[in-house]
């Protein structure tokens, strides 16, 4: 997998997917929507209907044995039950946890820390953050809670709720293009 992804199941957070997109957009990431269904349209929990980028099998088709790297990201937007269904994604949980291996970024907010971030290992140590009541599988894993709005920990980035999505996605773009891109695009959405 190369390239920067944003993976989306019907139930996603509205604000935590398209805000995250259009920062990275902003800041000239070639950043692509995933449907993880064969369905282009996905439905937020809000009743938002989008279409994605790419179906899942558009997704797989494009999937090589490149060697990837931490501007490589997989990002899981949080929102019920849209967290549960990335989550329970076995195929898209083994990629995830295999691209991680590889050394690629994992991006997680909301209940995503919780529910598909969990998945990976090793994660003794890491610092996160995530929905208040969704830190306990990470914690159970030996990673630390801290209530920031975006925290970053070496390859996995992860926000607070949708309030933080902007910051979410500004520590993204600032994984990838470095605190000068992402400085640009705070001024020009007037942070």
């Amino acid at each position: 997998m190369k390239g920067v992804f944003i993976f989306l199941a019907d139930g996603f957070e509205d604000m935590e997917a398209i805000a995250t997109r259009d920062v990275l957009l902003r800041g000239g990431v070639d950043v692509k929507t995933v449907s993880i269904t064969e369905e282009r349209s996905v439905t937020s929990s809000h009743g938002l209907t989008v279409q994605a980028d790419l179906t899942r099998s558009e997704f797989k088709a494009g999937l090589n044995k490149v060697k990837v790297g931490k501007n490589d990201v997989m990002i899981f937007p949080g929102g019920m039950p849209g967290s549960k269904n990335l989550a329970a994604d076995k195929e898209l949980m083994a990629l995830m946890k295999n691209q991680y291996v590889l050394g690629c970024t994992v991006a997680a907010i909301c209940a995503a820390p919780g529910l598909v971030a969990s998945q990976l290992s090793p994660l003794f140590g890491k610092k996160f953050t995530c929905f208040e009541g969704f830190q306990d599988p990470m914690i159970k894993k030996g990673a630390v809670y801290t209530p920031e709005s975006a925290v970053v920990d070496g390859r996995l980035i992860t926000g607070r709720g949708a309030g933080h999505a902007v910051n979410f996605g500004l520590a993204i773009l600032r994984q990838i293009k470095g605190n000068e891109a992402a400085e640009k695009v705070k001024a020009g959405l007037m942070l």
